[in-house]
């Protein structure tokens, strides 16, 4: 038991960092991004591509990186097709075309590998640290999927609280009219945010898939389901809002599993999102204004 619930928590890391993506665009445009999910995936997708077309001879850091740049760049193609050129009236529009990205995605990816799962190179799924003769372990990869959660998230902080960037992002959240005409270039700012925010999902996509030892089409929805959960759950605009509730539907899950099966876990997701907006709709640390 208690070791389902440390490999839940680890992996809790992961949905922490989806998240935080939600968290940082909704932040900035005060929209959701449907899309981030299947970024995520692509980003998989990515690094296991590169890791067929060499033969399985390229090494992971390669596709890690591989998975990072292409999702970045996805999401700056999301951002030009489904948010920057919509008519701003229309406040659904974003939230329906990024929903259309998300089904596209998943259709284009299920058409390409038939929608089976593939097998997802782990370096590390055999190595863990054993204590009281085996009976409990901490997997390598779950620690250096949290070890890079830690990492993100403080770069992230960096960027938001330390830099000219992350300035003018705090200010378009607040006063976009007035940041625009301080001269801040909107659009320009957009862009960076649905890149570093894909970037990131890219590199958890990468990881999540590296942990489970597979990937399939159908993980798109499910990380855009649990990272909406862990956004709203978290208090939007608040990062640190988002990691604390990745950790806990992690545990959440890790436990439900234990105790009952895997169908019964996914449904946590959902009772956890029911129970938040009925009891606490700011979440557990929401923000009057984002990003203060």
């Amino acid at each position: 038991m208690l070791g389902s619930l440390v490999d839940g928590f680890l992996f809790g890391f992961s949905y922490a960092l989806i998240g935080i993506g939600f968290t940082l665009i909704f932040g900035v445009m005060q929209k959701f991004n449907l899309a981030h999910g299947p970024t995520a995936l692509a980003g998989a997708y990515l690094g296991l591509a590169l890791y067929r077309l060499s033969d399985q001879l390229a090494p992971s850091y390669l596709l890690f990186v591989v998975a990072v740049t292409g999702a970045g760049m996805m999401g700056w193609l999301i951002y030009q097709f489904c948010f920057r050129f919509l008519p701003k009236e229309y406040e659904l529009a974003p939230l329906m075309s990024s929903m259309g990205m998300l089904i596209l995605i998943e259709e284009i990816i299920s058409h390409l590998t038939d929608a089976q799962p593939l097998e997802f190179p782990n370096p590390l799924m055999y190595e863990a640290f054993e204590f009281a003769d085996g009976e409990f372990i901490l997997r390598h990869d779950y620690l250096l999927l949290a070890f890079m959660a830690l990492v993100v998230v403080s770069l992230l902080y960096y960027l938001v609280y330390r830099t000219r960037l992350g300035l003018a992002t705090r200010a378009i959240s607040q006063q976009p009219v007035a940041a625009q005409l301080c001269g801040v270039m909107i659009n320009r700012v957009n862009e960076m945010i649905f890149i570093v925010s894909a970037a990131v999902a890219g590199a958890t996509g990468f990881m999540i898939a590296m942990g489970i030892g597979t990937v399939v089409p159908s993980m798109a929805s499910v990380l855009t389901v649990k990272g909406l959960v862990v956004a709203v759950f978290g208090g939007l605009g608040s990062m640190p809002g988002a990691l604390i509730a990745g950790l806990i539907l992690g545990v959440l899950e890790a436990g439900t599993n234990y105790l009952f099966n895997a169908t019964t876990r996914d449904v946590v997701a959902y009772l956890v999102l029911f129970a938040v907006l009925i009891v606490r709709p700011r979440g557990l640390l929401g923000k009057e204004s984002l990003y203060q």
